[in-house]
């Protein structure tokens, strides 16, 4: 079974997780991104292969972090450990550092037994599936083992947070003057920098979910829990909340009523103000199947083109390479900024939205206003042949009757899970009822057909 997910690896720490695969997997990956050309430069100048690592503040992401520096530093790669920092600001530091590629420990929003390794090529670009293939076919393979001067070392990389602050305060072209904003950090890789780039933007700030054990990220807080940092605006009659998960690559908001302000209305508002700028290539935001139909109709009339993907943000910033598109996103607020960064990046977007409020002298409510959020009912279906999904004829015939009926105020999506025996039915529509209605529908007759 590949080890490797739909973002790095990811299990229980000292469960499927070892220090012994981590230390394995370093050492695979110094000989597969040890190949190119790059790399191969830098020999011939005398010089080592370099890379940076950082983890989020689980407690195993220490152990798991020191496994990946030695696997690294036995196989000829300088380390340069930048500790506690964001997925993002790891991304951006192996292009500032000009290092060879990067390692980020962090299971990003699951709970804290569990934890992760994401592999940033040269640039802090994420692996494609080939070279992480290659890196996992590599593992059962022979290791370098370098002796003497040959062996890398192991260095702190002290001004990183620094360097990553400098970089998001640089990315603005307004300051956040007169916004008092709540920060909720999820006891995770933000909490020590997210309020020092919105002070330092000039924001009035308050902290929640900022005091990481090793033992608390995303316990109850973060961007998947969203209702004390609702309840801590409304209590301070602050203007708007920002929220990250465990490493930092999401963020969505609330409004000063409290109201929930998701990926797809973030993207919208930054679209809009993008499209108004000039900045927004082609008048393109790439975004993933699963954004809400209000996305692609709010875009329409303003002259954008919504251009979709696989869900995924690898598949959105895939495709905003491909086209050299400058903005994408998911509804689940991992935004890619592509101007500034090479993944999503929670700070970075939070301190754009807000930078807009402050712009345009507008609250998060009228800004989020551009697009109307219409009922969308998911129902998984289990138990059943998801293969099969496409190719049955009574399965598509009732889907396109159910599209004909919505017409333009609606949509319907079936979707296999790529890891379990279940089809996703998701029906938008004008009202909740009707889209409850249809998805109940197909949800059944997808049981009927597809049942195993």
């Amino acid at each position: 079974m590949p080890i490797f997910g739909t973002d790095g690896v990811r299990g229980l720490a000292n469960g499927s997780l070892t220090a012994d695969l981590a230390l394995t997997l370093a050492q695979a990956t110094a000989v597969v991104l040890g190949q190119g050309r790059s790399a191969e430069a830098r020999r011939q100048e005398g010089k080592r292969l370099s890379a940076v690592i950082a983890r989020d503040p689980r407690v195993s992401g220490e152990f798991i972090a020191a496994a990946v520096a030695a696997g690294l530093a036995s196989s000829g790669v300088d380390v340069y450990d930048a500790g506690v920092i964001p997925t993002p600001a790891l991304a951006f530091l192996v292009g500032d550092h000009d290092a060879d590629f990067g390692v980020m420990v962090s299971a990003s929003h699951n709970p804290a037994p569990d934890n992760g390794i994401k592999i940033f090529a040269r640039g802090g670009v994420k692996l494609p599936d080939v070279v992480e293939q290659r890196i996992e076919a590599a593992m059962a393979g022979p290791k370098l083992q370098p002796t003497g001067a040959g062996v890398g070392r192991i260095i702190r990389f002290s001004d990183a947070e620094d360097r990553y602050v400098v970089h998001l305060l640089g990315s603005l072209t307004h300051r956040l003057d007169g916004i008092h904003v709540v920060l909720d950090c999820a006891h995770g890789a933000a909490a020590g920098v997210s309020p020092d780039a919105f002070r330092d933007s000039g924001a009035e700030v308050t902290v929640i979910g900022a005091d990481p054990d090793g033992l608390n990220i995303n316990d109850g807080v973060g961007s998947t829990h969203l209702d004390n940092l609702a309840e801590a605006v409304v209590r301070l009659g602050a203007d708007v909340g920002i929220a990250h998960d465990g490493d930092a690559d999401r963020c969505l908001a609330v409004d000063a009523e409290g109201n929930v302000i998701d990926g797809d209305r973030i993207m919208a508002i930054l679209a809009a103000a993008m499209h108004d700028a000039g900045t927004l290539t082609d008048d393109v935001l790439v975004a993933t199947v699963m954004s809400n139909l209000g996305l692609r109709l709010a875009m329409k009339g303003r002259g954008i083109e919504v251009k979709q993907t696989a869900v995924g943000d690898r598949y959105v910033l895939e495709a905003m390479n491909e086209g050299g598109f400058a903005l994408g996103g998911e509804q689940s607020g991992h935004v890619i900024m592509r101007e500034f960064a090479t993944t999503g990046d929670g700070l970075l977007t939070g301190l754009h939205l807000v930078s807009e409020m402050a712009r345009q002298g507008k609250s998060l409510a009228e800004l989020a206003s551009i697009m109307t959020v219409y009922p969308q009912v998911m129902i998984n279906v289990r138990g059943v042949n998801r293969d099969g999904v496409h190719g049955d004829s009574e399965i598509a015939a009732a889907v396109a009757r159910a599209g004909d009926e919505l017409g333009e105020t609606g949509r319907v999506l079936l979707r296999p899970s790529g890891t379990e025996p279940l089809v996703r039915v998701m029906v938008e529509a004008a009202d909740e009822d009707t889209a409850h209605r249809h998805a109940a529908e197909l949800a059944d007759l997808v049981k009927t057909r597809l049942a195993i």
